[in-house]
């Protein structure tokens, strides 16, 4: 028996190891911002995700993660959405968060209504509703609160409480040792005491038309009718004995997902079959799952010990990924013979077509497997190494001289292949019923990763770095007859060539052309190129499946043409899958055919099937999440989004989170938004869940934001109007005061200018006046000048009549002495009369009567000369001034000793004296001294 459970162990191990597994989609602690611990998980109305975290309450709306922490900073042990609030339990307490009109939350406290009766160190593990209660249930009690009357009603067990449940019409727990009870009317009731149920913790309880289905954590599931209590048989009633579940949640297709402490979770159907077993080697952040929830769209959240996972469960995408690294990047597939054959680059691997088996390894094909080709009931292997063939699961090489890329059929010779090597074309043939090597085809010796042959025998090659060939082979197809090579289109980086409904095309990034039969020349085709527009283009390779499709990969989509039914257009399908999800080698991406509908598509780290008639999605929401603004170097602020906005002149970064709550790992929503006001046109797509406008001016505006999901627009726009205010100096009331201040500037100005005109004008007037004055002035100088040159003639008259006068009576004076001398001689004689006229001339000669006159005339022409000289040389005599006059008057030492009567020896010696008086320099002359005076 237990030999038995040993290779049943085995083999589910097996089947896991080689599942194809819905998507997952990983959160860790450093994504979402909170603790690694997640204990209750519930969604509200909008489809946004809470988690009752280590951290506090985590809201995730499929784009953001915000953290609420609890009010005393303990850890939320259970969330639950009621209607508009979100009721959560954590340490000593209880209560409700609302959302407020800024999307945040706002906590509000029921358990401090009856905080004495709270006992001391409890924790609230559980909320459930029923009706108008709810129930908040820790380790010790139930507290149910009235949501009408306000009221709260204690249910204490003995023995404390396991866990609670609530069923359609009911509502259970567990006390240990005592039994599984219902709540009626309040109070406890004791449904069974089978020792089971005394003994065994009951994960959850689940009701169904006969009774309750009841799982434990270690020993599987019981059904109860009535007090009967019988086991319920699964597939993996040993795994979860091992395992220890502690966690499980009912499935809307009737499957029960469990939820295990050290080996993931386990989804089984309700006939207790295996569907999936997901665990930390298949894709899982951690074997132990605390919590389990399907949320809205069927996606399976779990509440990891380290993390936060999200299961696509319902995605028409299912994976396979290789964490061994054994079988490595997968460039091939194909299913013959109900086996499903992959060729990586470790090798051939193989395993039964929609099996849970094992991989297996085809010994001898170790090495790079390039393609898989079916042809006449033979699997060929294009391999780094030649070629094989498959039979049975053995390799068997024919072709070892070169490298084989692919295969093509030859449409006139059923017993030949052609296959492109890495030093040129080569043919196959099939002969008693083998295939092998026939002979290269000489004069080519280029690589030929993709070729197509035609009806004539025409090979188009195209080679990524050298460009695409047209070679014309001989009947017998031994030699490339001629060869031409094409200088348009480019070479190109992943280009690629192939044959699609009878025509050739070749993809690079200029875009994919097609081959004109008459010219024989490459057109571009407008709607192929479309693909790769907008910056698109990753990779030209072309694949063309069983069914006639041609597909493409581009950046964010992947895409595939058929024949239209009704016309010659090709209709165009595009799946959202971008390639930084699906792992892809660019330029060795490959798609197959494996079923009418599913498709086996090659990833660097295993393989992924996609169901193209399983590709709807559900039609979303777009909406706002959060409006935020900010001054300039200050905190942001959060907004309402429930009502229009007004915002100050400052208050003009603004910055507008929205979201499509969706949870799909391999499809992403795109957006696009207009402010109205600001924008003429739409945004580009962008799957940027944010946009941020600077510096807006003031002013009415619209926001605008509108989704695309699965590459369809969303039918709602969500959007949010506000209004930037003027600043203040751009106000009314700003106007106004502008106003009065220009009138006030304007008088002022106009006063200003009057003031200043009239100063002007005052000033002119001066200024004429002072003109007049100058014009007076210099009127009277003129004629003071005038005067003075009247006066300077006079006193020149006055000076030639003194020097007239003075000579004349110096004249006089000698006559008179002359006169006086010859009497004397007379006289001499004795004649008395002669004596009395000597004495009358003595007296008419007399000094002093002459200078009296002289001095009276001299101070009439030059005025106040005496008294000068007399103030500047104090010690002069009279008799110096006398000389001074004299002097003054210039007249020679001759013309003067007369008029001193003395000689003209005693006046050089009197000018000498007065020279010293005078104390005038050697250089100084004495005349020109006195005449400056």
């Amino acid at each position: 028996m237990k030999s038995k459970l040993y290779f049943l162990f085995i083999f589910l191990y097996c089947s896991v190891y080689s599942q194809e597994l819905p998507p997952i989609i990983k959160y860790s602690p450093s994504v979402y911002g909170a603790g690694n611990q997640s204990w209750m998980i519930s969604q509200d109305q909008k489809h946004s995700l809470f988690f009752a975290n280590n951290e506090g309450l985590l809201e995730f709306n499929g784009t953001n993660w915000e953290l609420y922490p609890s009010p005393n900073e303990t850890i939320i042990r259970s969330v639950k959405v009621i209607d508009d609030k979100i009721y959560t339990g954590f340490y000593m307490n209880f209560g409700y968060w609302t959302r407020q009109p800024n999307g945040k939350l706002k906590y509000t406290s029921l358990s401090d209504s009856i905080k004495n009766k709270i006992l001391d160190d409890e924790q609230f593990w559980n909320i459930l509703k029923y009706d108008q209660w709810i129930l908040f249930q820790s380790l010790n009690r139930i507290y149910i609160y009235d949501t009408k009357t306000k009221k709260f009603q204690i249910i204490a067990p003995k023995n404390g409480v396991v866990k609670s449940f609530r069923t359609n019409t009911s509502i259970y727990f567990q006390t240990m040792k005592e039994g599984l009870f219902e709540i009626e009317s309040g109070k406890k009731v004791l449904i069974s005491d089978n020792l089971i149920l005394k003994n065994n913790t009951i994960v959850n309880i689940f009701s169904d038309d006969e009774g309750l289905l009841i799982q434990t954590q270690l020993s599987g599931f019981y059904k109860l009718i009535g007090n009967n209590l019988t086991k319920i048989y699964t597939e993996i009633d040993n795994e979860l004995a091992a395992s220890f579940v502690y966690s499980s949640q009912l499935l809307s297709d009737g499957s029960f997902a469990l939820g295990t402490v050290s080996d993931g979770i386990f989804i089984i159907s309700k006939e207790g079959k295996l569907k999936y077993h997901i665990s930390q080697n298949k894709g899982l952040s951690n074997n132990t799952a605390l919590s389990l929830f399907e949320d809205d769209d069927k996606n399976l959240w779990v509440g990891l010990d380290n993390g936060i996972n999200c299961i696509n469960l319902q995605s028409p995408i299912h994976s396979f990924t290789d964490d061994t690294g054994i079988l490595g990047t997968v460039y091939a597939s194909a299913t013959h013979n109900g086996i499903l054959y992959i060729g990586t680059n470790q090798g051939l691997f193989y395993k039964k077509y929609q099996s849970t088996e094992e991989f297996k390894f085809i010994s001898g094909t170790k090495g790079q497997v390039w393609s898989l080709f079916t042809y006449d009931g033979t699997l060929f292997c294009g391999h780094d190494s030649g070629t094989f063939v498959i039979e049975n699961n053995i390799a068997k090489k024919i072709f070892s001289a070169s490298g084989t890329w692919k295969f093509e059929t030859i449409a006139s010779h059923s017993n030949l292949l052609m296959q492109g090597n890495y030093y040129g074309i080569s043919v196959l043939e099939k002969g008693n019923n083998q295939w092998e090597f026939r002979n290269k085809i000489t004069g080519f010796d280029y690589s030929s990763r993709y070729f197509e042959i035609t009806k004539n025998l025409e090979i188009y090659v195209s080679h990524e770095y050298k460009g695409i060939f047209r070679l014309q082979l001989d009947n017998e197809l031994t030699k490339v007859k001629t060869f031409f090579a094409y200088a348009s289109p480019k070479k190109g980086k992943n280009a690629s060539l192939i044959k699609f409904n009878n025509s050739i095309y070749y993809a690079y990034k200029g875009g994919i052309f097609k081959l004109n039969n008459a010219t024989k020349q490459f057109e571009k085709d407008k709607l192929l190129s479309s693909v790769f527009e907008k910056d698109e283009y990753t990779s030209g390779k072309l694949i063309v499946d069983n069914s006639n499709k041609i597909w493409l990969f581009s950046k964010n989509y992947i895409h595939y043409f058929s024949a239209s039914k009704l016309g010659s257009e090709l209709k165009q399908n595009v799946i959202p899958i971008p390639a930084s999800l699906t792992n892809s080698m660019l330029g060795f991406e490959n798609i197959t055919q494996i079923s009418k509908s599913d498709y086996l598509i090659g990833t660097t780290d295993g393989y992924y099937t996609l169901n193209i008639d399983d590709l709807s999605f559900k039609n979303y929401v777009v909406s706002i999440a959060a409006i935020t603004t900010n001054k300039l170097n200050e905190r942001i602020a959060n907004e309402s989004i429930l009502e229009e906005g007004s915002f100050k002149s400052d208050e003009n970064n603004i910055t507008f989170n929205y979201t499509v709550p969706e949870y799909n790992k391999y499809i992403n929503s795109e957006y696009q938004y207009l402010l109205e006001g600001f924008q003429d046109d739409w945004s580009e797509w962008s799957v940027k869940p944010a946009v941020n406008f600077k510096n807006l001016p003031s002013g009415n505006y619209t926001f605008k934001v509108r989704a695309k999901f699965a590459n369809k627009v969303l039918e709602n726009t969500a959007t949010y109007s506000f209004t930037i205010l003027k600043p203040w100096y751009l106000t009314n009331v700003a106007y106004f005061i502008y106003l009065l201040l220009v009138l006030i500037v304007a008088y002022f100005i106009n006063k200003a200018y009057r003031n200043y005109y009239h100063k002007q004008k005052e000033k002119l007037i001066e200024e004429n006046n002072l003109l007049l004055e100058i014009k007076e002035l210099e009127n009277e100088q003129q004629l003071m000048k005038l005067r003075n040159e009247q006066l300077t003639q006079d006193v020149d008259s006055k000076n030639r009549e003194l020097a007239v006068s003075t000579m004349s009576l110096n004249s006089k004076n000698e006559l008179l002495a002359f006169i006086k001398e010859d009497l004397k001689k007379t006289s001499e004689d004795g004649d008395k009369n002669i004596k009395s006229v000597i004495t009358t001339i003595n007296k008419n000669i007399t000094e002093d009567d002459s200078w009296n006159v002289f001095k009276e005339a001299f101070d009439n022409a030059d005025k106040d000369f005496l008294k000068r000289i007399k103030q500047l040389h104090p010690l002069l005599t009279p008799n110096d001034l006398r000389l001074c006059a004299y002097l003054r008057l210039n007249l020679s030492s001759k013309e003067i000793a007369p008029l001193l009567n003395i000689s003209v020896r005693s006046v050089e010696i009197k000018r000498y004296r007065l020279r010293k008086k005078m104390d005038l320099q050697h250089e100084q002359g004495l005349v020109e001294y006195i005449l400056a005076v």
